[in-house]
């Protein structure tokens, strides 16, 4: 549990380095969102629409099944071996809630669109 809890903390480090790094700040970024729904053009030419929804969306689901790949073969290795086909259904397992998720969250993120976009119109 130690490992894991390490390898995310890490992981956390390091993505927050990146935000540094690249002059993005929460602040930053809240006042941008603020400026797009208000009509103002995005500053920076930071990507909008379903395109950069996709590429956010994969990246992130991408991102999160290898972390869990390192965690479960690290619990799979260093804490306990547990018999059988442990590191396969894990791996499998965790594919198919990948594949079942990422067109559930899109299909709902088109749905809360749609919605937003009618509420607007009237």
């Amino acid at each position: 549990m130690v490992a894991g809890y390490l390898v995310l903390m890490t992981v956390l480090g390091v993505g927050l380095r990146l935000l540094r790094r690249s002059g993005s700040s929460p602040g930053r970024a809240a006042a941008r969102n603020d400026a797009r729904r208000a009509g103002a053009p995005a500053s920076g030419g930071s990507h909008r629409g379903w395109a950069a929804l996709a590429r956010l969306a994969i990246s992130t689901a991408v991102g999160g099944y290898i972390l869990l790949a390192v965690v479960v073969v690290a619990y799979y290795y260093g804490v306990a071996r547990v018999g059988g086909q442990f590191l396969q259904s894990a791996f499998t397992g965790t594919a198919l809630l990948l594949g079942i998720a990422t067109p559930v969250f899109a299909f709902t993120s088109w749905l809360v669109e749609r919605a937003r976009r009618r509420g607007s119109r009237s």
